[in-house]
């Protein structure tokens, strides 16, 4: 889909979804010891879909 076909608030929506879906900073993981390596709500382009 063209973005010119998406509504601002749509592509607010989607923007924040891409802005949440990076992995965890190694700051972090270096802080915990590597006691947090993982984003739990981390998504895949493929298999998770979005609920816009």
């Amino acid at each position: 889909m063209a973005n010119r076909r998406k509504s601002s608030a749509r592509k607010t929506r989607l923007l924040r979804a891409v802005k949440s879906n990076r992995r965890v900073p190694a700051w972090v993981m270096q802080r915990t010891n590597r006691a947090v390596t993982r984003h739990p709500k981390r998504r895949t382009w493929h298999r998770g879909h979005l609920q816009l």
